[in-house]
């Protein structure tokens, strides 16, 4: 894909990290968020680009940060390139639209999960132990809603996959008044969003979190409530059918489900429609949720 990106390098500016989909770049007194077109399923980066994911992931989180400030603070300062340090604006064309300037924060190291609906690995844990997240539930079916919004917090992996944890566990390693703070956190946010989507015709069903603490306070950073961290469904086709047609990553995994692909070497590359058919889900994700 001519128009997709891989990565991106600044001479002179150091490159912190190069994560699955973001580079996060070292400004000083704050951080560089680069996204990248990359896609990643299985905790494998695919050797496939999705065109114009990087724009649609941030001008996302962008979105949602600015309407969930009230709920709580976050590291979002600007994404306004022209206002960019000196040092990158050689770089402003290629930043405009999938970069942003973010406050630096010390990463509280747990995914802070919240699920209003059973799906993913939560149902796959349920259909094993009748358990999600420490609750019991009888007779459950997939995509079904749960009775109140679940907190299900999961270690945070750099490499592999994330592990599920108890929220007693979670205890163990963050301070029991930071836990309780980020679970009542995730939860508000997750409701609040959880019924502003439904307004525009998507579920969804769950989505994770990331907390950083800053100077005293913690605050949200990384993304929120895009596709790539979130399950979103159709609403009319939930609600007429029962189907769960993502407007997120899960299509990607469930081509890569249909393929002989063994998920323990290199994945496969991507046909040309799966491509296309996630831009468009992509595309209509931020299309419902974020124009009135």
């Amino acid at each position: 894909m001519d128009d997709a990106i891989a990565s991106i390098d600044i001479p002179g500016i150091n490159k912190l990290k190069s994560g699955k989909v973001r580079e996060v770049f070292d400004l000083g007194e704050q951080l560089l968020i680069f996204a990248t077109d990359r896609i990643s399923a299985f905790d494998y980066i695919l050797p496939t680009l999705i065109p114009k994911k990087g724009e649609i992931l941030t001008q996302l989180s962008i979105f949602w940060f600015n309407a969930t400030k009230d709920i709580i603070d976050n590291h979002f300062v600007t994404d306004d390139v022209d206002s960019y340090p000196e040092a990158v604006q050689e770089f402003k064309d290629v930043l405009r639209g999938r970069s942003m300037l973010v406050k630096k924060a010390e990463l509280i190291e747990i995914e802070c999960v919240a699920r209003g609906y059973i799906a993913g690995s939560a149902w796959t844990e349920y259909e094993k132990t009748g358990i999600v997240g420490g609750v019991a539930f009888n007779n459950l079916k997939k995509g079904d809603k749960l009775p109140s919004t679940l907190f299900t917090p999961a270690t945070k992996s750099f490499s592999g996959h994330d592990i599920n944890i108890s929220f007693e566990e979670m205890k163990k390693t963050v301070p029991e008044k930071d836990a309780e703070f980020v679970k009542n956190k995730t939860i508000e946010l997750y409701n609040f969003a959880h019924n502003y989507a439904l307004e525009r015709g998507i579920v969804l069903a769950d989505t994770k979190f990331e907390f950083g603490r800053l100077d005293d306070k913690i605050i949200l950073i990384d993304e929120i409530f895009t596709p790539d961290s979130s399950r979103f469904w159709d609403k009319a086709l939930y609600d007429k059918e029962r189907l769960l047609i993502a407007f997120d990553k899960q299509f990607v995994r469930d081509y890569l489900l249909s393929t002989d692909w063994d998920r323990n070497s290199e994945p496969p590359k991507l046909p040309l429609d799966i491509v296309e058919k996630t831009v468009e889900r992509y595309k209509e994700a931020l299309k419902r949720l974020t124009h009135s």
